[in-house]
């Protein structure tokens, strides 16, 4: 897999309007093949561009040392219901742990999130993964179907189902009431969104994601870990005005930006994967877990 310094910077900023919804399939095609020659190099960019699951598969869902199940929390104020996955370690079956819920991309709870999911249960925690998808069927399976499926959802009701999963998460079987949350790109702001809203929350930690509702970061409670990717010009344009507000409100907070990384960096299904930025990050990320639910 080429990493992110074999493509354009306007290949690479033409794809993340393409993922993020603000062109279409035929518009990044197009756009592309100005850039590399033809429409068939640019439809054998977008392929090298999007996820490759298997490759990027740290932690198989088969592997003996955690246990797998699935729940389906109700959300009252969301979209009814709203299944999530759970991945726990199998050393500890029986004791109760401190919880991370994991929020997903714009894409539902594909493969990769699962992964996520499945590395912090070897890391000791039990991981929930909600599907927000979940009303519509659940991740099809097919990340352009996933994308457009996940743009028919209503934001805000995507943000109490996250809630709902995580005020559940506090007393399910197994818990033992200690909640983080960790979430990327479309994921970081619900990790962004949870810590305004569950004055219990220990820890969130949101990579690449837009802030919370300025006004509401007074109720944040939770110590926040936040990463960007350097070359994320779009994210980060935000940032100066969730720092300043974060300041105003004395938030515990810690932020990185990782020089030359991309938006999407720890997704190492992906060429926007930078391992560097990627282990750094994550090797922070588990610090502050353990320092804050154990």
């Amino acid at each position: 897999m080429k990493g992110a310094a074999a493509y354009p910077r306007a290949v690479l900023d033409l794809f993340d309007a393409y993922v993020h919804g603000a062109i279409d399939r035929r518009g990044f095609l197009s756009q592309c093949a100005l850039y590399v020659g033809s429409t068939t190099a640019a439809t054998a960019t977008l392929a090298a561009l999007s996820p490759d699951f298997a490759r990027g598969q740290v932690i198989k869902p088969d592997d003996k040392r955690i246990i797998i199940s699935h729940v389906d929390i109700d959300s009252p104020a969301g979209n009814g219901t709203v299944r999530a996955y759970i991945a726990r370690p199998a050393a500890k079956k029986g004791a109760t742990l401190p919880v991370i819920i994991v929020a997903h991309e714009n894409r539902g709870l594909n493969p990769h999130i699962e992964d996520i999911a499945r590395r912090l249960a070897v890391d000791g925690y039990m991981a929930v993964a909600p599907d927000a998808l979940t009303t519509i069927g659940g991740y099809p399976g097919d990340e352009d179907k996933a994308r457009t499926a996940f743009a028919t959802l209503d934001r805000a009701k995507i943000g109490e189902d996250f809630v709902a999963a995580a005020t559940y998460a506090r007393t399910m079987a197994g818990s033992n009431g200690k909640i983080g949350t960790v979430g990327f790109c479309f994921g970081g702001w619900i990790a962004n969104l949870l810590a305004t809203r569950l004055p219990d929350l220990r820890a969130a930690v949101p990579f690449y994601g837009s802030p919370p509702t300025l006004a509401d970061v007074p109720k944040i409670k939770a110590q926040l870990l936040i990463h960007y990717g350097g070359n994320d010009a779009r994210t980060n344009a935000a940032w100066p005005d969730y720092e300043a507000a974060l300041k105003q409100a004395g938030t515990r907070y810690q932020a990185y930006i990782y020089d030359g990384a991309e938006h999407g960096f720890n997704n190492d299904t992906t060429p926007r994967f930078d391992k560097a930025a990627a282990d750094l990050a994550w090797a922070r990320t588990l610090a502050l877990f353990r320092q804050t639910i154990g």
